[in-house]
């Protein structure tokens, strides 16, 4: 193989490495933004919980006339 030949190799290996880091790094971001995402409904969910347990008759019974 010459030289040339084994310079594009080498120079295409690296651009495949970089993307792929690239790629990973931009995954992890949108995992984490994910992960913030859950964590506040999970809190957002929590407060509704707590809500109800202060006021736990809303929503027992319905009035129905018929």
């Amino acid at each position: 193989m010459d030289i040339a030949a084994l310079s594009i190799a080498l120079s295409q290996m690296n651009v495949r490495q970089e993307a792929s880091v690239s790629i990973m790094k931009k995954t992890i971001n949108q995992a984490e933004s994910n992960g913030e995402g859950v964590v506040k409904m999970l809190q957002d969910s929590s407060v509704k919980a707590m809500e109800q347990s202060v006021r736990p008759h809303i929503g027992r019974s319905i009035d129905v006339k018929l």
